[in-house]
């Protein structure tokens, strides 16, 4: 079942693990591309009552530099307490992996980014001890990509894109784009990216936005979205289909009995969706006089 924008805003990491070397590119700093990637556990927990998970942890490998381990957090809003808690994780990261930490945080507002990106120092403030600064993707860094020929060079990249554009105002533009590519793609691609989008999109207004383009671009995928919009489809054709019958029957009543049936009467009969309206006035045309009696006692 499709889930929250912040599942998509970290797993697309772990479906594309190479992606955070192209997302550093975009933001300035330079990460070599991993030679290979090992998903791992991100439960935190330390041996007391004491639960802390990140959303995703990566260990990436490359070809010049020591592996690096790689916590990524999806961060919905403002949390005057996270910073404290990324702190600990890239201590605990460090302490148990013997590796060095990064700390990637995805943002779909400006704001939350902005905030996010902030370096946070710990200790006192003539001498910190220790200063917090994770790397921000989000919507004030991330490409608008409006072009399929950009979406086409590096699909995870415009997918993340999408996703942290969840409220651009070209965000039309920015989905169409991705359908346009994805129905050259392999079902193998293509259907995740169809799952990570709609869980990306959440409850903004762009989510019926996707929905329908994967509808109507994508019609032949067999995706989980497509195949619950095709479903839908479907069962609200059927249901217009009833409606378009009963509003039918109740003319075809009025027709027979010789009943004159005004235009205004007409169209107020044709344009209503309410199967029980519908069949309360076909009731009373089997003993109306005028076709205005039909709408009393409704």
């Amino acid at each position: 079942m499709v889930g929250s924008s912040h599942e998509a805003m970290h797993r697309i990491f772990q479906d594309h693990p190479g992606l955070f070397s192209r997302v550093s590119e975009v933001l300035g700093i330079d990460f070599a591309p991993p030679t290979s990637v090992t998903v791992l556990p991100t439960d935190l927990t330390e041996a007391r009552p004491l639960e802390r998970r990140v959303d995703t942890l990566l260990r990436l490998e490359t070809e010049d530099d020591e592996p690096l381990i790689l916590a990524v957090e999806a961060q919905s809003g403002k949390d005057p307490d996270k910073p404290a808690s990324w702190a600990y994780y890239a201590s605990y990261l460090l302490t148990k992996y013997r590796l060095q930490p990064m700390l990637l945080v995805v943002c779909q507002d400006r704001a939350t980014a902005e905030w996010a990106a902030r370096p946070v120092r710990f200790g006192p403030p003539q001498w910190p001890l220790l200063v917090l600064r994770p790397l921000v993707a989000g919507p004030h860094n991330m490409p608008v990509i409006t072009d399929p020929a950009e979406v086409r060079k590096d699909p995870a990249l415009a997918t993340l894109s999408a996703i942290t554009h969840a409220t651009h105002p070209d965000i039309g533009r920015i989905l169409k784009a991705m359908t346009t590519v994805l129905r050259d793609m392999p079902h193998a691609i293509a259907d995740p990216i169809v799952e990570l989008i709609a869980q990306g999109m959440g409850k903004h207004p762009a989510a019926e936005l996707w929905r329908n383009l994967v509808a109507v671009d994508l019609s032949f995928y067999k995706s989980y979205i497509s195949q619950e919009i095709r479903a839908e489809g479907r069962a609200e054709g059927r249901a217009e289909g009833e409606t378009r019958r009963a509003a039918e029957d109740v003319l075809a009543v009025l027709d027979a009995r010789g009943i004159h049936v005004p235009e205004e009467a007409r169209a107020r009969i044709t344009g209503c969706a309410d199967p029980e309206t519908l069949h309360h006035w076909l009731r009373r045309a089997a003993t109306a006089t005028t076709a205005d009696e039909i709408f009393t006692d409704e």
